[in-house]
C-alpha cells in the first residue's frame, strides 16, 4: 500500500459506506484492482478507516443521538444483535471472508436482485395497505416511535452484513421497510445505527491485532479515515437528497452491473 492507494480506498470508503452498494465489497474489489494484498493489515485499514465515515455522521447527527435518549436506547437495543454474533464469528470473518472477491462478487450480485425484486413488492405495498385500511398514519414516522422489537430486528438484519458484499446499510434499510418504517426514517436510523457498530468492529479489530502497525501503516490509517471522513459528509447529503424522489432499483442494477465488470477484470 501507497498514499494515493490509501486516498483512492479512502474514498471509496466515504462516498460507498451508507448506500446499499456494500462499502466492504468495494474497498475489496478495489484493491484487487490496485494489485494490494489482502494482508492482516489491508484487512484491518479496510475495517478501521469507516470510523472516518462514521465520525461525518456524528457531525451531522450528534445533537439527535447523543441528547434524544429514546433514539438512543433504540440504537442500543438494535447494536447489541451484532455486537453479539460479531463477537461469536469474528475469526470466521476475517479468516474466511474479509478480502474473499468470490463472496464479495456473490452478495452483491445477488443483493442487486434482491433490492430490485423488493422494490417491485414496495411498490404494491400501498394498494395492497389501503384495501386492508392501514395507511401511512399506521407506519413509525421517527425514529423515537420505532418499537423495541422492531429494533432487535433491525439489528438482525444488520448483521447480516458481517457476509462482506451484503451491504450493512441495505440490509438495515431493507429491514425496515419491510417492518413498514418510513424510508427517511429508516435511512436515518441506518447512520446512526453505523455509529456504535463501526466503532466497536474497529475496537474489536485493533484489540484482536494488538495495534501492532509500523510508522508508514498508522500514516496510511490516518489518511484514509480523513478522506473517508470528508467524502462521507457529501455522501450522507447527497443520498438523503436522492432518496426524496427516488427509490433503490438503480442500486439494484449498479450491483449487479458492478459485480459483472469486477468479475472479468479479476478472473478473466
Amino acid at each position: 500500500m501507497d498514499i494515493i492507494s490509501s486516498i483512492l480506498l479512502g474514498g471509496v470508503e466515504g462516498v460507498t459506506e451508507f448506500l446499499p452498494i456494500s462499502s466492504t465489497g468495494h474497498l475489496t474489489l478495489v484493491s484487487g484492482l490496485l494489485g494490494i494484498s489482502q494482508t492482516d493489515f489491508v484487512k484491518s485499514f479496510e475495517v478501521i478507516i469507516q470510523l472516518g465515515a462514521i465520525l461525518a455522521v456524528l457531525a451531522l447527527y450528534w445533537r439527535k443521538l447523543l441528547t434524544n435518549w429514546p433514539v438512543l436506547k433504540r440504537v442500543i437495543i438494535a447494536f447489541l444483535p451484532t455486537a453479539i454474533l460479531g463477537l461469536v464469528f469474528y475469526k470466521i470473518i476475517k479468516t474466511y471472508l474479509l478480502g474473499n472477491n468470490v463472496v464479495v462478487l456473490a452478495a452483491l450480485f445477488v443483493g442487486g436482485f434482491v433490492l430490485i425484486f423488493f422494490e417491485l413488492w414496495q411498490a404494491r405495498r400501498p394498494q395492497l395497505d389501503n384495501s386492508r385500511l392501514r395507511g401511512e398514519a399506521s407506519k413509525p414516522d421517527e425514529l423515537e416511535k420505532i418499537p423495541y422489537w422492531q429494533a432487535v430486528i433491525l439489528g438482525l438484519c444488520q448483521s447480516i452484513a458481517m457476509i462482506p458484499g451484503v451491504s450493512r446499510s441495505a440490509a438495515t434499510i431493507v429491514g425496515g421497510l419491510a417492518l413498514g418504517i418510513k424510508r427517511e426514517t429508516i435511512v436515518e436510523f441506518s447512520f446512526l445505527l453505523a455509529v456504535p457498530t463501526m466503532a466497536a468492529a474497529t475496537g474489536l479489530d485493533l484489540i484482536k491485532s494488538s495495534i501492532n502497525f509500523s510508522t508508514p501503516e498508522w500514516g496510511f490509517l490516518l489518511i484514509g479515515f480523513f478522506v473517508s471522513f470528508l467524502t462521507a459528509l457529501l455522501a450522507i447529503k447527497s443520498f438523503l437528497a436522492y432518496i426524496q424522489k427516488h427509490d433503490f432499483v438503480a442500486f439494484g442494477l449498479y450491483r449487479i452491473v458492478i459485480a459483472l465488470v469486477f468479475a472479468s477484470l479479476l478472473f478473466v
